[in-house]
């Protein structure tokens, strides 16, 4: 079973009483590509929402030392997806218009992310992501979601044949 295996098969649980401490460490190990790249780390996934932490880096800054609006673009994508993929009992769920607000500026410290369903239909969410700064928000992000069936794999070809 892959990292993304497991990381399904935890989020499909999340669903039913959430994620214990054990499992979000297990969540967070497990984490590859871009979401590991930006260094999001998750505090709480359960059916009411998703929370996430992010230690602001120098690879976050623009030229004006300011964290890039595109990092929180990227938080928002990864949370709010994060929640629809619990609320939808661990189906795929992909971002399809992600729409982001930026309220004030970090230089430095940790920004705070949570990821909560405002709608849940049966083949779109849309999730409200907010950012804060030590206790201010920062920017808010609206996130729908497309719900994605598993594609059954395609048998191989043969090649003897």
């Amino acid at each position: 079973m892959s990292n993304n295996d497991e990381i399904m098969e935890l989020l499909k649980s999340a669903n039913v009483e959430g994620l214990s401490i054990e499992q979000l460490e297990e969540f967070n190990e497990k984490l590859e590509g871009f979401s590991k790249t930006l260094g999001l780390r998750f505090t709480q996934i359960n059916s009411e929402g998703v929370h996430a932490e992010l230690p602001v880096a120098a690879e976050h800054l623009q030229v004006s030392g300011v964290v890039n609006g595109g990092v929180y673009s990227a938080m928002a994508e990864t949370a709010g997806s994060i929640a629809s993929v619990v609320a939808a009992d661990g189906a795929m769920a992909v971002g399809v218009h992600c729409a982001t607000d930026f309220l004030g500026m970090v230089h430095a410290g940790v920004i705070d992310v949570s990821a909560e369903i405002i709608h849940r239909g049966r083949t779109t969410h849309v999730v409200a992501v907010d950012m804060h700064h030590r206790g201010k928000l920062v920017a808010r992000a609206t996130l729908r979601t497309l719900l994605v069936a598993p594609q059954p794999e395609k048998p191989q070809k043969d090649k003897m044949a």
